[in-house]
């Protein structure tokens, strides 16, 4: 797992690197928050621990920021501002934990590896749900076999169009962004041509829709993206 840690005193973001670089995970540092900030839309790390003061941005609006992008990614405040006041901002901002300075290595590393295991048991749910047949309408989809079923009719799709469907049926009901299902079909290091998506979908409306003209299992949001209503 890559680990993100953005920390300004130099002392302490090489200690942390030790420690977590002992446990089995590669570091990437950042000495500031707009730094960190970069580096995380750079490399997409899987945890990210953040210093609370630190020059150009402060790590309240650097986990903002990773907020705004990714709700799931695992963050861990570790600041030396310990008012109780400072722990909820944190936490309301989507933080998993909070570490106060002066810290001990076991505290570090048992807090890690708590949020670690969460995070990990969130992502192998997250897959056998992927894996899960699912009804879209009239449509079943059979993500296993990479094909859906109309009756007697068989549909073959691709890992894409899978990750598409998936994407909007866990979503039913919501307008479902294009940079959201960008990042979850494509990849978040995909730089894609404004016309990829909704070529993309052009295509499997003709395969999955009894009217592409008329989509009544994915439909368009103008401006926004694309949605899936059961009914």
């Amino acid at each position: 797992m890559k680990v993100l840690i953005a920390e300004d005193e130099e002392n302490i973001l090489r200690g942390l690197a030790d420690i977590l670089e002992a446990e089995g995970y590669q570091t990437l540092l950042a000495a500031d928050g707009q730094a960190a900030l970069d580096i995380f839309h750079d490399t997409a790390p899987d945890f990210v621990c953040l210093d609370i003061m630190m020059p150009k941005m402060n790590g309240y609006d650097v986990c903002r920021e990773i907020r705004r992008h990714n709700k799931k990614v695992p963050v861990i405040f570790i600041s030396a501002k310990s008012e109780e006041v400072d722990k909820v901002l944190g936490l309301e901002l989507g933080a998993d934990d909070y570490i106060l300075k002066p810290f001990g290595v076991k505290e570090v590393v048992a807090r890690i590896r708590a949020v670690t295991r969460r995070y990990l048991l969130a992502q192998e749910q997250q897959q056998a749900r992927q894996n899960e047949d699912f009804v879209m309408r009239d449509l079943l989809i059979l993500p296993n076999e990479l094909r859906a079923r109309r009756g007697d009719e068989t549909i073959e799709l691709s890992l894409r169009d899978v990750k598409i469907l998936h994407c909007l049926y866990h979503n039913k009901g919501k307008a479902v962004d294009r940079d959201t299902l960008f990042n979850a079909c494509w990849g978040r290091n995909y730089l894609p041509s404004s016309r990829t998506l909704d070529q993309h979908i052009s295509k499997l409306r003709k395969r999955i829709e009894l009217d592409a003209r008329n989509p009544q299992i994915v439909r368009t949001v103008h401006g926004y993206g694309y949605r899936f209503d059961e009914e």
